[in-house]
């Protein structure tokens, strides 16, 4: 018997029920190395780029899927390829800068050179290569990509659905917080690690919101009308809700910030299992690019983004309100990383996670409030990482 499959068996013999999670989940290292191959690595779409992070041909990005690192490019052909950035050689870092333009990609170690298709174009020896050596072995290796709405999705898998059926209700809520068009601008990034596991990081249900964050209360956005949609089988959760205007209590010393200048009051956010969470809120668009870095720790880009059709002055309320209302210190999410490390301190006791509100209502009477969404992905993991065996 494996070591994984000994955890697998102890595992199960606790995880009865998708509302109830015993804690090693959370902590166990195995746990973690076997989420990497059955998840990251496995029949799942991740979302990596906006096309908007790519602005010109021959515009790239650099990021990572797990423990494999992405070359996200935009070629003179306006095709977005995404190639597992490792030289074809001995497996050196090919482009290690964040983002830039590139005709070509040139590893430093012994100069091979591939063209942005990610075909083998030359090295210096050529003549003494192997016998058997054929320039179209040694490409960069491609991976299959699909787009919606402007975001740029991978997977490392050739099993792995048409984008679409994986998407399926969680489409049209992706389509409005990508403005249907998916003409965005980039505005700008943030990046913090939490000291948390990647599953308590994307596992922020709807209930605490009222009650954690101090700004739900103090801008009084509390009570909005809104709906869940929750996805068979992976559990994507997008929860819909009308956005409130402020009304000034002087807890602001400039309102301006939080100022709705839009033309659609629906908020959007969403959860794209595994790692990505979307928001749209108020005048602010968020996508966080998310990458766990152990059992323990959790990467989260915060790219922030306007519109192609954006005055000046609109661009500059988009800036302002950005980070300001939902960067990783931003009035609405400045709780959260305390929570997500509190939540991770309790991971080695041996005991449960517990989901209760809206537990056992039927699924057409699941509200925006409650917490009973989230175990449909517990039963989709449940099931991926075999804890369903008991």
């Amino acid at each position: 018997m494996s070591e994984f499959a000994g955890i697998q068996a102890s595992v199960s013999r606790r995880f009865h029920d998708p509302a109830t999670l015993p804690k090693e989940i959370f902590s166990d290292p195995e746990i973690y190395q076997e989420e990497l191959k059955r998840i990251f690595y496995g029949r799942y779409w991740h979302p990596v780029a906006h096309r908007a992070e790519l602005p010109e041909l021959n515009s790239f990005k650099t990021a990572w899927l797990g423990e494999v690192p992405l070359l996200i490019h935009r070629g003179d052909d306006d095709e977005v390829r995404v190639f597992v950035n490792a030289c074809a050689h001995r497996g050196a870092l090919l482009e290690q800068r964040k983002c830039g333009k590139a005709k070509e990609f040139e590893c430093p170690y012994h100069r091979w050179l591939f063209d942005t298709k990610g075909c083998f174009r030359g090295a210096p020896g050529r003549k003494d290569f192997r016998p058997d050596f054929r320039d179209e072995d040694f490409g960069l290796r491609t991976l299959r990509v699909e787009e919606y709405c402007g975001l740029i999705f991978v997977t490392l898998s050739d099993e792995t659905e048409p984008l679409s059926e994986f998407l399926g209700e969680a489409g049209q809520p992706l389509a409005d917080a990508m403005l249907d068009d998916g003409k965005l601008t980039l505005l700008g990034y943030q990046r913090v690690i939490y000291q948390s596991n990647w599953k308590i990081y994307i596992d922020n249900d709807p209930y605490h919101a009222p009650l954690l964050h101090a700004a739900f209360r103090l801008l009084d956005w509390q009570g909005g009308k809104g709906e869940m949609v929750t996805t068979d089988p992976e559990g994507h959760m997008c929860i819909l809700y009308q956005v409130q205007q402020y009304k000034d209590n002087g807890f602001l010393k400039d309102p301006s910030v939080v100022q709705f200048k839009g033309s659609d009051d629906r908020a959007r956010v969403i959860a794209l299992r595994p790692v990505t969470g979307i928001t749209k809120h108020i005048d602010t668009i968020n996508i966080r690019f998310a990458r766990p870095l152990g059992p323990d720790k959790t990467e989260v880009h915060y790219a922030f983004f306007g519109h192609e059709s954006d005055d000046p002055e609109y661009a500059k309320h988009r800036v302002r309100q950005a980070s300001n209302l939902l960067g990783p210190s931003g009035f609405i999410s400045i709780e959260d990383a305390a929570i997500y490390q509190r939540v991770h301190a309790t991971s080695g006791d041996c005991g449960y996670q517990r989901f209760v509100k809206g537990v056992g209502k039927e699924r057409a009477e699941w509200t925006q409030n409650d917490e009973v969404s989230n175990t449909v992905w517990w039963e989709h993991y449940r099931s991926v990482m075999g804890f369903d065996k008991a």
